[in-house]
């Protein structure tokens, strides 16, 4: 098939939000899933059942008409929340579980694929074709296909609980974050604050018809003023606000109080573990990633604290005494810790987020960034216009081979605004799929939450945030060059999700390089590229509290794996997390912090029993780029490599057969304790 074929085919496929309809959604999807039910009848009721064209190819087109219905209603839930959609969304959430339960547990359907497994025909199956079938059955298995009807129906309805809890905790967090306004009716307590973020205080007010200025707890809004705002009590007013979010703490205690919710969450993944006859849910978690047992992802994460503590309390005791002799802070407290971090920063290397924005205006990086790419794995980029979108902000790209060939497109979503859930993420609007004739390219949202444009000033990147952009973007070109044509292990698919961020993180690693910031970086009013004086104290700050920043993502990855271990309905969640916190972090948080109650990535996203895939994956990340610096950070063989084996191939091949034979060897832990300025 032509290619430009497959770019007008998918282009036709595309969303149209505009057309969305919330009122009818529930008793549309409710049809269709009733003519899915009817084709899988016919498929495993049929002459012929062990034929891919009739088992797997059916699946695969009702998977991808399901993903083309929900996936821009979830988009639009996680960007455009509003509340006419939200008791919708929730319905088809529980119709789409519901439905997947229903699947998973369906024994013809599992017998079906038993049958592919062991015809003739499998041995003849690509690896793509192969993992498919092979996933599929472990999947069955997952779902309880092989137990009584009773606990079939108990699995399914702890999937259907479950989904609906997980909805309602990440609403939760989202009113509490929208809930919070401090008012400032002085513009001199705003001290330190840059004049970006103290006009988009003033824009806050004004929406809201208030004299003055409105701090908030958006990320463009709360992060600056928790590293730059002189004014501590306006610092600890944000922070525990912050730090109670959706809690029984804090000035909306109880208001948006996920603390039953995320107890719930906890008991019934344990149930669900139980049922389908694991000891916990971490273990049903492992089933589906690299790491071969819990004993080994806690060996892993207390291992790498064993290394990284001693430096992070050294870190920590320069801060006090820099805080107590430069800033007169005598007890440095967790509201302080950003703060007196810049101030050391600036102290140490003359450094600081504000010397570097200037030179990374949002619309150059997003163009060095493409020319990275490009260099890297041989690529271009287009803007396409007059596509539809959820708001004028979004744009809409093509990725081309250099040649011409479109391999895929994106949605580029970058600021922040009410009714959009903070954070940044890479998701999947059209996955690649050919299927007889047609061939349909994949298509991924990416969404950040900077700062927009106030006024004339363009929005000036921290370096912070450019390495957040180049993270998403990778995962977005794991999504995007895939040339797996199976939708079930294309892209991020099919890849365990402690693999799945090594991608991203690789491509954080050239926001460091020299070569990388002559191209990503320019002064919004010269054009001049970063200079040589500010690229060395940048550069410098590299390992800048790298072990306090470890111990706080080891604190975080141990306390989502061993409550999920551990948990049980007599369980203290607090006080696990606080014995963790002990042995672990460094920073010892106030008594009224409940950082947990708007833990999103695992009461609410993907990663429960997986947050330290971001470590796991960190390895492999760390290990993949110091081949491109032994080889050069732009040399294209290398590029070639990584794009050949690990992007091109998504899921379609084992995660850890693939890294190493990008690597030629086994996964070293060495390049990231070097990366951190830890010694191995």
């Amino acid at each position: 098939m032509k290619d430009d074929e497959a770019s007008v085919f998918t282009l036709a496929r595309l969303p149209q939000f505009e057309a969305i309809e919330y009122d009818t959604l529930e008793g549309r999807l409710s049809a269709l899933l009733e003519v899915h039910r009817t084709r899988i009848d016919a498929i495993t009721t049929g002459p012929d059942t062990t034929d891919w064209q009739h088992v797997v190819a059916p699946m695969e087109a009702m998977a991808d008409e399901l993903h083309r219905f929900f996936s821009p209603v979830s988009h639009l839930h996680n960007v455009a929340d509003e509340q006419a959609m939200r008791e919708p969304y929730k319905a088809c959430v529980t119709l789409i579980s519901a439905y997947s339960s229903e699947l998973a547990q369906n024994e013809h359907l599992f017998r079906a694929y038993e049958r592919l497994r062991t015809s003739a025909e499998f041995e003849q199956y690509d690896n793509a074709q192969k993992k498919v079938v092979l996933n599929a059955l472990r999947d069955f298995r997952l779902g309880g296909v092989d137990l009584p009807a009773a606990e079939q129906a108990r699995v399914k309805a702890l999937k259907v609980d479950l989904a609906a809890l997980q909805t309602r905790f990440e609403e939760n967090v989202f009113d509490a974050t929208q809930a919070f306004k401090l008012q400032v009716d002085d513009e001199d307590k705003l001290a330190g604050l840059p004049a970006s973020v103290i006009a988009l205080a003033r824009q806050n007010a004004a929406r809201d018809d208030c004299e003055g200025w409105t701090l908030t707890l958006d990320f463009p809004c709360y992060m600056p003023a928790m590293i730059r705002l002189d004014d501590r009590e306006l610092r600890r007013t944000l922070y525990s606000a912050y730090c109670t979010r959706a809690s029984n703490q804090g000035p909306n205690a109880r208001t948006f109080d996920n603390s039953e919710v995320m107890t719930a969450i906890l008991a019934k993944r344990q149930a669900l573990a139980h049922t389908l006859g694991f000891a916990n849910y971490a273990e049903l978690s492992l089933e589906t990633k690299m790491a071969p047992s819990t004993s080994a992802v806690v060996d892993f994460l207390n291992e790498l604290a064993d290394k990284a503590r001693p430096a992070a309390e050294h870190e920590l005791n320069e801060l006090k005494e820099f805080a107590l002799s430069h800033l007169d802070i005598a007890a440095i407290e967790a509201w302080d810790i950003g703060y007196c971090a810049e101030k050391l920063k600036q102290y140490r290397f003359d450094l600081s987020q504000e010397d570097l924005k200037p030179y990374f205006p949002v619309a150059w990086v997003v163009d060095g960034m493409f020319k990275v790419a490009g260099q890297l794995f041989n690529l271009a980029f287009d803007q396409i216009d007059d596509v539809d979108t959820w708001h004028t902000d979004v744009k809409f790209y093509a990725v081309r081979e250099a040649e011409g060939e479109v391999c895929g497109y994106f949605y580029l979503d970058l600021y922040a605004r009410e009714r959009k859930r903070p954070g940044a993420w890479m998701d999947e609007c059209l996955i690649r799929w050919r299927h007889q004739s047609r061939a349909q390219l994949p298509v991924a949202y990416l969404t950040c939450n900077f700062t927009p444009p106030v006024a004339t000033q363009p929005t000036l990147l921290m370096h912070d945030e450019v390495i957040t952009l180049f993270h998403e973007f990778g995962h977005g070109l794991h999504h995007m060059l895939t040339t797996v044509d199976r939708p079930a292990v294309a892209g991020i698919n099919g890849v365990p999700w402690d693999a799945v961020e090594l991608p991203s993180q690789l491509l954080e690693n050239w926001c460091w390089e020299r070569e990388a910031l002559d191209i990503i970086s320019a002064h919004f009013e010269t054009g001049e590229p970063l200079p040589d004086e500010l690229y060395d104290r940048l550069s410098m700050t590299k390992h800048f509290q790298a072990a306090m920043q470890m111990v706080r993502q080891l604190e975080l990855a141990l306390f989502d794996f061993l409550v999920h271990i551990e948990f049980d309905t007599g369980t203290d969640i607090q006080a696990l997390l606080d014995d963790i916190r002990h042995r672990v972090a460094v920073v010892t948080p106030p008594i009224y912090n409940r950082f947990q109650h708007s833990f999103s990535h695992i009461f609410a996203g993907g990663y429960a029993a997986g947050y330290y895939s971001y470590k796991w994956a960190e390895v492999l990340s760390a290990d993949a780029f110091s081949l491109f610096e032994e080889e050069g950070v732009f040399n294209r063989e290398t590029g070639s490599k990584f794009r050949s084996i690990i992007l091109e191939n998504g899921g379609a091949e084992d995660a850890m057969a693939l890294f190493e034979r990008f690597r030629g060897r086994a996964p070293s832990i060495e390049p990231l304790l070097r990366q951190a300025g830890l010694n191995a």
